[in-house]
C-alpha cells in the first residue's frame, strides 16, 4: 500500500509551512516482510490456541500451516513442556449450585495468584446431568454425562466427538463404573476403556469390560480382568497404560494393575518398597510419571514417584507432606504439577492447596466464581483434532 510521508527531518529546514509540507510529499512502498515459513511457524507455535484460532482467517498459507499436524504437534509439545503452566488449566467437576464444568489457569494456582474459575460449555450441558471427568491426553479430555453418554472433547477448540452408548449391543441395564482415557502412539489412536457392572435380568450382578477405538468408532468387549475388576474409578494414564488401584484377597491386599492400550494386555506394576504399610494408597499422575499417595489419615502423605516407566528400582519417595493446622484434617488427592521451585499443588478436600517443599510451608490459592469441588484434573490447551 502507497502512502504520502514526511521528507527526512535531517535533510529539510527547521520550519516549514503546512503547505511547504503538501507540496513536496514523498511516495514510498510498505512492503510485508517475506519471513520463511519455518520462523513464522516457530513464532506462530509459541502462541495460546485462542490466538491461532483467529489467525487461521489470515491467509490461505496461515490456514495450512496451523492446520498442519507437524505444526499442531510442535505446538503440543511446546504447551506441554511450559515450565510455568502457562498453557495448561485444571479443569474441577462443581456440584453446587449445579453439575458442571469450570476451569481456572494451572499457572496462577501454583504461583499462589489469584485465579478466575470460568464455566466450560461442554456437550450436553444440563444443570439435571451429573458430568465426570474420565481422563484427558493432548489436550483432549473424555467426560462421562449421566454415567452413560461418553465424548472425547477438545476445550479449547470446543470440537468434540460423541461415542456410541457402550451398553447400546447388552440392553441389560449396566452402568459404567469405572473407566479411562488414553492414547496410542503407535497408530495414533485414542482409547477408552469402560467397565460395565449392575444387576440383570434374573437379579444376577454381572461385569463387563469394554473398550472404544476414536479410530474405528466402536467398542468391542474384552476379556482381561477375570480375577476381579480395579478398585479405582478413573484409570491413570502413563506411558501407553492405563493404572488402577485394586484391593483383592481376604487380606485386601492392594496391587497396581496396568492396561496397555496398544496390544490391550494386562499386567501388574511393581510398587516402591515401603518401609510402612499403615496408610492409604491411591494412584496419581504428577509430571508425566505414575505416583503413589500413601496416606496416613491426620498425619502425612508420603508421595513416590516412579522416575523410569517399567523400572522398579526407579521409585522415589518424592516428597513427604504433613497435614494442614485444619479442623478437618484432608484428605488430600490428585497432585496436579510441581512447580519450578519444587512446590506441589495438590487437591486438598474440596480445594486446592500448595506445598513448598523447601519452606515446608502451606498456601491456599483463590479461586473465583467457585467454592467446591467433586474432582479436578488437568489439560493442556491444544489443537489436536478429534478427526483422525
Amino acid at each position: 500500500m502507497e502512502e504520502e510521508t514526511r521528507s527526512n527531518p535531517q535533510t529539510q529546514s527547521p520550519i516549514h509551512t503546512p503547505d511547504q509540507i503538501q507540496s513536496r510529499p514523498t511516495k514510498i512502498r510498505r512492503e510485508t516482510p517475506n519471513f520463511p515459513e519455518e520462523i513464522i511457524a516457530e513464532i506462530l507455535s509459541r502462541l495460546p490456541v485462542k490466538s491461532l484460532l483467529r489467525f487461521l482467517s489470515v491467509s490461505r498459507s496461515w490456514r495450512r500451516l496451523i492446520s498442519s499436524r507437524h505444526f499442531i504437534d510442535a505446538h503440543l509439545l511446546i504447551s506441554s513442556k511450559d515450565p510455568i503452566f502457562s498453557r495448561q488449566r485444571a479443569i474441577a467437576t462443581v456440584l453446587l449450585p449445579f453439575y458442571t464444568l469450570k476451569h481456572c489457569s494451572l499457572h496462577s494456582l501454583i504461583a499462589g495468584a489469584a485465579a478466575d474459575a470460568a464455566d466450560l460449555e461442554y456437550p450436553m450441558k444440563n444443570p439435571r446431568n451429573s458430568v465426570r471427568v474420565v481422563g484427558s491426553c493432548n489436550g483432549l479430555v473424555c467426560i462421562a454425562v449421566n454415567g452413560k453418554h461418553f465424548f472425547i472433547w477438545n476445550p479449547s477448540t470446543r470440537k468434540y466427538r460423541k461415542l456410541p452408548d457402550a451398553d447400546d449391543d447388552l440392553k441389560r441395564g449396566l452402568f459404567i463404573t469405572k473407566y479411562g482415557f488414553g492414547y496410542v502412539e503407535a497408530n495414533d489412536d485414542y482409547k477408552v476403556v469402560g467397565f460395565l457392572s449392575g444387576f440383570c435380568n434374573g437379579g444376577r450382578y454381572e461385569s463387563v469390560v469394554k473398550i472404544y477405538s476414536l479410530r474405528l468408532d466402536s467398542w468391542k468387549m474384552i476379556d482381561v480382568f477375570k480375577d476381579g475388576l480395579p478398585f479405582d474409578d478413573s484409570g491413570k494414564f502413563v506411558s501407553g497404560s492405563l493404572h488402577w488401584g485394586r484391593r483383592f484377597g481376604v487380606d485386601s491386599k492392594w496391587e497396581i494393575v496396568s492396561f496397555d492400550l496398544g496390544n490391550e494386555s494386562r499386567g501388574i506394576v511393581n510398587e516402591p518398597s515401603y518401609l510402612d504399610r499403615g496408610f492409604v494408597p491411591s494412584l496419581g499422575v504428577i509430571g508425566g510419571s505414575l505416583c503413589v499417595m500413601c496416606d496416613y489419615p491426620k498425619i502425612s502423605v508420603d508421595v513416590w514417584v516412579l522416575k523410569v516407566y517399567g523400572v522398579s528400582d526407579s521409585w522415589m519417595k518424592l516428597v513427604v507432606i504433613p497435614y494442614l493446622d485444619d479442623p478437618w484434617k484432608g484428605p488430600y488427592s490428585t497432585p496436579l504439577c510441581v512447580g519450578g521451585k519444587g512446590e506441589i499443588l495438590l487437591v486438598y478436600g474440596s480445594g486446592f492447596v500448595v506445598y513448598d517443599v523447601k519452606e515446608g510451608s502451606f498456601r491456599r490459592p483463590k479461586i473465583r466464581n467457585i467454592d467446591t469441588f467433586l474432582e479436578a484434573d488437568v489439560y493442556v490447551e491444544s489443537l489436536v483434532s478429534i478427526d483422525l
